[in-house]
C-alpha cells in the first residue's frame, strides 16, 4: 500500500467542529488551590466599601465593580452589581487550573472577565472537554478547563452526554465503535504536534489504541478513583513537609522529591521529567502554585498560613498520576498508524467540511438561568 504523508491525516478541528476558547478570568484572585482561601477572599471583598473594594477587586474593561451580568449556568451566584453586593460566597467548584494542577474556582460571572457560558451550559458528569493548546500534549479533563491559550472542545454538544462533537457520519464511516468515548480515547493515542488526527481502517490496530487512550483517559479524568503504582513504587512522605515550605529538588539517584527538609520518594524520574510544555516541569509548576508569593494587600495573598495536608495527598496522586502516564504514552509512541483514511476521502464521502452549524455551540433550553439583576435570561 502507498506510504500516506502527515498531510492525508484530517486536522481534530474538524473532525471535532465545535471548540470555544478557555474562560479568561482578567483576575488570579478568584482561584486557588482550596476554597476555603476562596471564601476567606470573597469575605474580605464584602466588608471593603467604596475605593477599597474597588482596589481589592482588580477592575479591567470586561469587569468593574458596576458590570452586570446574569448567573453562571448551573450556578447559584448573585446577580446584583458587584458595587452593592453581599451575602455568602458561591460555592467553589473544581476546575483545571493549568496542566494536571487542579483547583478551585469562585463560579461567579460577575468575577470572570470572560466565561463562556456555553462551556458550563454543558458541563456534567458525562462531559470530557478537549485543550489543545499551541504548545503542549492533547489534556482531556471532566472539569472546566482554563489553559490559555489555546481551545476546549466538548465532546458532547448537550448535557446528558448526547449529541457528539464529530463530524456527521464519522463514526459510522469508520466502522469500529459508535461509541465517541471510544474515538476519544483513540485520539489521545493517535494524535500528531501538528494537530492532525491519522484515522485508521486495521481493527486490531484501533482496538490496541483506543485501550490505550481509555487507560490515559483514567488517569486524567479519574472521578474519585485513586490510581496506584504497584507495591515499592508508591511514594510515601518519609519526612514530614514543613508549615512554609519554599523550595523543590529532585535527587534522581535516590528518586527522593525533597520539600525543604521534607522528603518524598520513591519518585520515578519519568513523574519528575514529565513535562506540560517545553521546558515546563508539571511538579515544579504544581509547587510554585502554592508556594509563590503573593503582593501584599491583594485578595490573592489570602492563602493558608501552613501547608495543608491535602496538598501531600493530591501531591502523592499528582506524582502517581504522572508516572503511571508517563508508562502509556512511551507505548503510544510505539504504535504506528497505518492503512489511513485520509482528508480526501472524508471529503470525497461529504463527511468533510463539517456543515457549518456544527461549529457553534447547540441550543440548550433545559433550564432558566439568571440574568443581571434577578431577570430571567432568555436562551
Amino acid at each position: 500500500m502507498p506510504s500516506v504523508t502527515h498531510d492525508d491525516a484530517p486536522p481534530l478541528a474538524d473532525l471535532m467542529p465545535w471548540s470555544v476558547a478557555p474562560p479568561r478570568l482578567g483576575r488570579g484572585w478568584p482561584t486557588a488551590p482550596d476554597p476555603a482561601s476562596l471564601k476567606a477572599r470573597w469575605d474580605a471583598l464584602m466588608k471593603a466599601e467604596g475605593p477599597d473594594r474597588e482596589a481589592l477587586f482588580e477592575p479591567t474593561r470586561s469587569r468593574t465593580l458596576r458590570t452586570a451580568v446574569g448567573q453562571l449556568p448551573g450556578r447559584a451566584g448573585g446577580t446584583e452589581r458587584l458595587v452593592r453586593a453581599a451575602g455568602p460566597c458561591p460555592e467553589p467548584v473544581r476546575v483545571l487550573a493549568a496542566p494536571f494542577d487542579e483547583q478551585w474556582l469562585i463560579p461567579d460571572q460577575r468575577l470572570i472577565d470572560a466565561a463562556r457560558p456555553e462551556l458550563w451550559r454543558v458541563a456534567d458528569d458525562r462531559q470530557v472537554f478537549v485543550v489543545e493548546t499551541p504548545d503542549a500534549p492533547l489534556l482531556v479533563t471532566s472539569l472546566i478547563p482554563l489553559r490559555r491559550p489555546g481551545r476546549v472542545r466538548p465532546l458532547y454538544r448537550r448535557p446528558g452526554g448526547s449529541d457528539p462533537n464529530l463530524a456527521p457520519g464519522l463514526l459510522d464511516h469508520l466502522g469500529h465503535s459508535p461509541d465517541p468515548v471510544d474515538f476519544l480515547a483513540w485520539t489521545l493515542t493517535a494524535i500528531r504536534p501538528d494537530g492532525t488526527l491519522p484515522l485508521t481502517r486495521d481493527r486490531e490496530l484501533w482496538a490496541r489504541g483506543v485501550e490505550l487512550g481509555h487507560r490515559a483517559l483514567r488517569l486524567l479524568r479519574r472521578g474519585g478513583e485513586r490510581p496506584k503504582l504497584p507495591g515499592g513504587r508508591r511514594p510515601y512522605v518519609r519526612a514530614p513537609l514543613p508549615a512554609r515550605p519554599l523550595t523543590l529538588h529532585y535527587d534522581r539517584d535516590e528518586e527522593s522529591l525533597h520539600v525543604d527538609g521534607g522528603r518524598v520518594s520513591p519518585v520515578p524520574p519519568e513523574a519528575w521529567d514529565f513535562e506540560s510544555a517545553p521546558g515546563v516541569r508539571v511538579l515544579e509548576r504544581w509547587f510554585a502554585a502554592r508556594t509563590a508569593q503573593a503582593e501584599p494587600g491583594t485578595l490573592a495573598a489570602i492563602r493558608p498560613a501552613a501547608w495543608p495536608q491535602a496538598w501531600t495527598s493530591e501531591l502523592l496522586e499528582l506524582i502517581t498520576v504522572l508516572a503511571l502516564l508517563a508508562e502509556v504514552r512511551a507505548q503510544q509512541a510505539e504504535l504506528v498508524p497505518a492503512d489511513l483514511v485520509t482528508t480526501a476521502e472524508l471529503r470525497d464521502t461529504g463527511i468533510l467540511p463539517p456543515p457549518e452549524p456544527t461549529r457553534h455551540p447547540a441550543t440548550v433550553l433545559d433550564h432558566h438561568e439568571e440574568g443581571p439583576e434577578g431577570q430571567f435570561a432568555l436562551l
